[in-house]
């Protein structure tokens, strides 16, 4: 008989404290409630972000969202704006919002090591003038999310420098994976060839918008 594996002990935020000790006051100070020019003009250099969100039972999502650089617009000092380029339509972001407004924001630049926080109020919208600020390629997108920040900070890089992230020796790595359409085929065991499946995939990545 295989043996249960055994849950890790949780620990409480004391608990947490103790082991890593108080963060300092420079860190402390960077955090901002605002949109400051340097947090605007890495937002305006970012192509990538990566947005999590939670359903009102805390069940949480973590989605990619990506475009030309400045694909994202600060509204003002206090407010960004997300488009919603065309995707699966699975819509679990725009799912959780509407049961729970939380919502956090991790922006990259390629070749950059820090990273950019930003943390809120999200609400998807349609109202046209802000639509028309995001539109690409004369196309403009069906649905936005809208972030009222509460806190915006810069990440350090640490963590981008351990996983060599912007190494081109790493990105050799996507070449050890199998082809996406031999996974999809294997885990949905629908009965298409996976290089029909690949053709499909490339098809729909060349209709971005």
């Amino acid at each position: 008989m295989t043996r249960a594996a055994t849950r890790p002990r949780p620990l409480g935020p004391a608990g947490v404290r103790a082991r890593l000790g108080e963060p300092d006051a420079m860190v402390a100070a960077k955090k901002t409630d605002r949109l400051d020019a340097y947090h605007r003009r890495f937002i305006a250099h970012s192509p990538f972000l990566t947005m999590a969100t939670a359903d009102a039972r805390g069940r949480a999502d973590c989605s990619p969202r990506g475009d030309y650089p400045g694909f994202v617009k600060v509204l003002d000092d206090r407010t960004l704006a997300i488009p919603d380029r065309p995707g699966n339509k699975i819509a679990d972001s725009f799912s959780n919002l509407a049961e729970n407004d939380g919502v956090g924001l991790l922006f990259l630049v390629p070749g950059a090591r820090e990273t950019l926080r930003v943390n809120g109020r999200g609400r998807p919208t349609d109202e046209p003038d802000v639509l028309a600020r995001m539109e690409t390629e004369a196309k403009r997108p069906a649905l936005a999310v809208v972030v009222e920040v509460e806190e915006v900070y810069f990440h350090c890089g640490r963590a981008l420098i351990r996983s060599r992230l912007w190494d081109p020796a790493t990105q050799a790595l996507a070449g050890e994976l199998p082809p996406v359409g031999e996974v999809f085929a294997a885990q949905t065991g629908v009965g298409i060839p996976p290089e029909v499946l690949e053709s499909h995939l490339e098809a729909g990545y060349r209709e971005l918008y």
